[in-house]
């Protein structure tokens, strides 16, 4: 039996620019993690999650594609990470097989709602690392970041791919989105191998080291968000107010620059300032859009941070699910957890997840 895990991520800044190819976001590895199991089997596969009632849909193969026996499918984005890394399998030369593949999550909690660590994007990776290893394919870690972003843009159809970046590649990076029109028009032109091998336009994803006495503290509002809708949204209200879009795009991105430029001096504060100007530029996007990015609990979440001495915002699309604090280590946390909890905010304890040298 084959198991492998991705860990979830956190965005920490630049949301909502880095859907522009070349507009930079800094984005965090945690240490809750979907698993997927893959054991070989004969004649039909299987496809299992808890998420989904934990009832097996099966599955068969007609004419080599992978056909569900089951018409209502809960399992997009595994079932495209499986078609997209079959089909470079068998432009490898591989004979495809049967298997029973097991998914769990630890990315929701125990009545199943989302904590907004990115299970979409851990379990499209997961699905891809597992094939990976059941039909020796020896992809590195690269080329397992776009297997499971094609997938996943697929089947979203829009956002950064950042949460699968972080997802392949663990710890702290500097993410940069691809020219997805360009990768549109290769798909249509090139076989999976060569779009693959060929180097994607705007695409950059650069390990961070963060200072070593930054924390990171997280909380979670109990209120769950679409990510997709949420950007949808905006892309929407931006076609109306361009110059404005723009103008927040530039401000972003030089902000998270600095910020990057931050973590590359080891500069605590700097990076604490930058924080707390995304926070302002996500605000100004806010009222440019009328999308409600940061809630009346984020902003509680945010403001108590920022009063017991952190830099504080929301994470990722906004809308409900988590914020995230940066602070040192010198900075004492429990009058803020306790502040946290009397204002119904359940703080997580995550923290960063590397993945072991060699190991991803």
């Amino acid at each position: 039996m084959i198991e492998v895990s991705a860990p979830g991520k956190l965005y920490i800044a630049g949301e909502y620019a880095v859907v522009e190819p070349g507009h930079p976001a800094i984005i965090v590895a945690v240490d809750q993690f979907i698993s997927v199991t893959i054991e070989s089997a004969t004649k039909n596969g299987s496809i299992q999650s808890a998420q989904y009632s934990d009832l097996p849909i099966r599955w068969t193969r007609k004419n080599g594609v992978l056909v569900l026996d089951h018409r209502d499918n809960p399992f997009h984005y595994i079932l495209e990470a499986i078609r997209l890394t079959e089909k470079y399998a068998q432009e490898q030369g591989r004979l495809l097989a049967f298997y029973h593949l097991k998914v769990r999550s630890e990315l929701d909690n125990s009545n199943g709602r989302k904590y907004g660590l990115g299970s979409s994007g851990a379990v499209t990776v997961a699905t891809v690392k597992a094939l990976n290893v059941f039909y020796d394919l020896e992809m590195d870690t690269l080329t397992q970041f776009k297997i499971a972003a094609l997938a996943h843009l697929a089947v979203q159809g829009n956002g950064s791919c950042g949460d699968i970046a972080a997802s392949c590649y663990g710890g702290w990076i500097a993410f940069s989105t691809f020219d997805s029109l360009w990768i549109k028009e290769k798909q249509s032109k090139w076989s999976l191998s060569a779009l693959l091998d060929a180097e994607w336009p705007k695409l950059s994803i650069q390990p961070l080291d963060a200072p070593k006495d930054l924390r990171l503290l997280i909380g979670w509002t109990g209120s769950p968000a679409s990510t997709s809708d949420l950007v949808d949204q905006v892309n929407q209200s931006r076609e109306h107010e361009e110059h404005s879009y723009q103008s927040f795009l530039n401000e972003s991105r030089e902000c998270v620059e600095k910020m990057i430029l931050g973590f590359q001096t080891q500069n605590i504060p700097m990076i604490k300032q930058m924080i707390t100007r995304n926070r302002q530029l996500l605000a100004s996007l806010a009222t440019t859009t009328g999308v409600i990015i940061e809630t009346p609990a984020l902003k509680k979440l945010c403001d108590l941070a920022e009063k017991s001495g952190g830099a504080a915002k929301s994470s990722g699309a906004g809308g409900g699910d988590c914020g995230i604090v940066i602070t040192d280590k010198k900075t004492g946390i429990l009058p803020l957890m306790s502040l946290w909890e009397k204002a119904e905010i359940t703080p997580l304890p995550l923290h960063v997840y590397h993945y072991p040298k060699g190991g991803n």
